[in-house]
């Protein structure tokens, strides 16, 4: 009876060394207000039954970097464990009357400027520590802009694999083929964070590029 107990506390320490050795860091990153805390929470409750962040429609809601450790993703039968980390929005200019119109005061403005402007540094800091970048794009807007070609640029200058999320195809207006044409060199999944569309193309894909990582 004790063998048998030995041996199978062994073999679950092997179990652990060999089929979780690595936690993959997965960041999320884009412009304010893209749907990456959305897409962020939506994953984390699916499989750990808890959000990660707070949305809200001000831009800058996220302003530090928050994560979640072994957050465990089984798509069809397979799992894989991820290290889910939500960034603040990338933006190149961050203005405090940007604010003032969701009925803050100057002061709070101010403020708020300034620790959005905190997280874009911490954001760009981050990227050093990552394994798996997934992008998230507002599908509804124009994607040939300076901070979408800021953040590519630097998870080019990286070589970190990436995973482009076109998100917000629930609404009309949303051009999945535009950002596909702005980014022909990665992958581009359409999907809808807010109402869970298309997730099955979305963790297949990402699948796919953590074992390119992994290996």
């Amino acid at each position: 009876m004790e063998i048998k107990i030995l041996t199978n506390f062994f073999r679950r320490i092997l179990n652990n060394i060999f089929n979780n050795k690595k936690e993959i860091k997965l960041g999320f990153y884009g412009p304010p207000n893209a749907g990456k805390t959305s897409l962020v929470n939506r994953i984390c409750k699916d499989f750990t039954g808890e959000e990660l962040g707070t949305v809200s429609k001000i831009p800058h809601e996220t302003r530090k970097v928050q994560f979640k450790e072994k957050v465990e993703i089984d798509y069809k039968g397979k799992k894989m464990t991820f290290k889910m980390i939500d960034t603040p929005g990338i933006a190149t200019k961050i203005d405090y009357e940007e604010f003032l119109k969701y009925k803050m005061s100057k002061k709070e403005a101010k403020e708020r400027a300034k620790e959005a402007t905190q997280g874009v540094i911490e954001s760009i800091k981050w990227l050093d520590d990552m394994d798996i970048v997934v992008v998230v794009l507002d599908a509804t807007e124009n994607p040939y802009n300076q901070v979408n070609i800021t953040i590519i640029g630097n998870l080019v200058a990286r070589k970190i694999p990436v995973l482009v999320v076109a998100n917000k195809i629930d609404i009309k207006k949303a051009d999945v083929k535009k950002i596909e044409a702005a980014f022909p060199e990665y992958e581009v999944v359409g999907i809808s964070a807010k109402f869970g569309n298309n997730l099955e193309e979305f963790y297949e894909s990402l699948f796919k590029l953590s074992k390119k990582s992994k290996g």
